[in-house]
């Protein structure tokens, strides 16, 4: 390995799609990322165009080894880290998808996932994949493509369709079809596999009336995935992780009890816990969590549907900020929200909850609330989702944290990370690399081809950016919990209404 010089991560990601070199060292040599298209047919549903996921990220990697005329001959292996749960369908001869991709955040299926748990399938859910049945994950979103596009059925049940989360899509293109594989971590979130058995479950498959010709071949994340040619010489793929997954190995997280969070478009906070798969009470999943070699390990996860996306939403729908990182300067402005609580609940409502109906609340408004208020609530909203979720995992772990790895494209806002540990009352430690997704995806390739050599090597690489410790008055915390809890029950009640306009009583 002693000419190679990088591994290449491709970071596929809900709404942007990015190439990162790095060296030896851990550094990011060389960024790429390009935003694509987000689709919304409907009220709550999401969708991307297939070929915008693929054209921008075979663009950016380009662009990325030519911004530093790296040759393919100087890369030691590519890692793919994904959007997880997102699902494509595509035709095995021509690789021509059949229908836009349908993404995680999308709620189109809930009345599916209703009717699963009126059949009596949460308890088996629950045991086998480790999840809890909603929309959020892949197989509900097969079922209706094969449901709902014309004749689409019928060739899948010919054997003549395949089906596969992003990194399948992605590595079936860059194999040019020579090979239909995913890893454990992004099968363990379809809501169709067998975490215990590591396999696909045939029962979940009939239930769903998905064929198993359309599935990808399960490895682990560390390996050979296959060989891709697109970059003028040969390349291998030697790494696969969802993105959660991804960000937990790339913060070093190998052992059980290290815990990270992300924020990202979602925000995910996942526990290892080495080799024992525990089931939750508080509504968390039990997860595979990537690692390298045969034996499994599993994590903890706690899911907030919308994080990086409500800053987005701030930006783009609501144009209250011309930029991201603007956030945090008018979060400053004001010396808090002024009794004002968001929830950003645009797609169901996550763990601890699990509200698939649940939509968007905004309370405590009064005249003199202005758009600081707003951008302020709005990114305290991130805060407060998080809190849950790492109170719900401690009380699960039974343990106390001292401190919390953070990482995802909003860790960069300080506002937030000190707002943060402020209402956690938990010391926040982020790495000077905050894209540990892609860090993570990129250590599990080079393991596997020998450009690191083994755990501690990759350990060595890790170093602390910088900490954010809690300073506020014990009150004002438990004034200000309070209140959002408040907010949240508002959002709650409000997906108690069902779809025919009936509320329960």
């Amino acid at each position: 390995m002693t000419d190679k010089k990088y591994v290449i991560a491709m970071d596929q990601g809900t709404t942007s799609s990015r190439a990162i070199l790095f060296n030896k060292a851990g550094e990011m040599v060389s960024v790429v990322q390009r935003e694509y298209r987000q689709i919304y047919p409907q009220p709550g549903w999401v969708e991307h165009d297939p070929m915008d996921i693929w054209s921008t990220q075979m663009g950016v990697t380009m662009e990325a080894m030519q911004k530093i005329d790296a040759k393919p001959e100087e890369i030691a292996a590519i890692g793919i880290t994904n959007q997880r749960e997102t699902t494509v369908v595509w035709d095995a001869a021509t690789g021509h998808p059949v229908y836009n991709a349908i993404v995680w955040q999308c709620r189109r299926t809930s009345g599916m996932i209703d009717q699963m748990k009126a059949d009596g399938w949460t308890d088996a859910i629950r045991q086998k994949t480790g999840l809890i049945p909603d929309a959020y994950f892949s197989a509900s979103k097969i079922a209706w493509i094969l449901d709902h596009v014309p004749g689409v059925r019928e060739r899948a049940e010919r054997g003549e369709l395949r089906f596969g989360t992003v990194d399948s899509w992605l590595i079936w293109n860059l194999t040019d079809g020579r090979a239909h594989v995913t890893d454990r971590t992004n099968a363990s979130r379809t809501m169709l596999f067998d975490i215990h058995q590591c396999e696909w479950d045939e029962e979940i498959l009939r239930y769903f009336h998905i064929p198993r010709s359309m599935l990808p071949t399960v490895l682990p994340s560390s390996g050979l995935f296959g060989t891709t040619t697109r970059f003028g010489g040969e390349i291998l793929i030697a790494g696969v992780a969802g993105d959660q997954q991804a960000a937990l190995f790339g913060q070093c997280g190998f052992a059980a009890g290290e815990v990270k969070t992300t924020y990202g478009t979602g925000g995910f906070m996942l526990m290892n816990t080495g080799e024992d798969a525990i089931l939750s009470r508080q509504g968390l999943l039990t997860t595979i969590a990537a690692s390298v070699g045969d034996t499994v390990q599993y994590a903890l996860e706690g899911s907030v549907f919308i994080v990086g996306a409500a800053i987005q939403w701030l930006r783009d729908e609501m144009r209250m900020i011309k930029s991201s990182p603007q956030s945090e300067e008018y979060c400053r402005n004001v010396p808090d929200a002024g009794g004002m609580y968001i929830v950003p609940t645009f797609s169901g409502m996550g763990a601890p909850y699990w509200q698939q109906d649940a939509r968007g609340m905004i309370v405590g408004l009064t005249r003199g609330i202005s758009k600081d208020h707003f951008i302020r609530a709005t990114v305290e909203s991130l805060a407060y989702q998080t809190h849950d979720l790492l109170r719900a995992m401690t009380e699960e772990a039974h343990l106390s944290l001292s401190g919390l790895k953070v990482d995802g494209g909003a860790s960069a806002n300080n506002f937030l990370m000190q707002f943060q540990a402020d209402i956690s009352d938990v010391t926040i430690i982020r790495p000077r690399c905050i894209e540990t997704t892609a860090l993570g995806a990129a250590y599990l390739a080079g393991l596997a081809v020998g450009y690191w050599k083994d755990l501690e090597e990759v350990s060595a690489n890790w170093q602390c950016g910088q900490t954010f410790t809690p300073h506020m008055d014990p009150d004002k915390r438990n004034k200000l919990l309070h209140g959002w809890r408040r907010a949240v029950d508002c959002a709650i009640y409000w997906a108690k209404e069902d779809r025919n306009g009936d509320e329960y009583v």
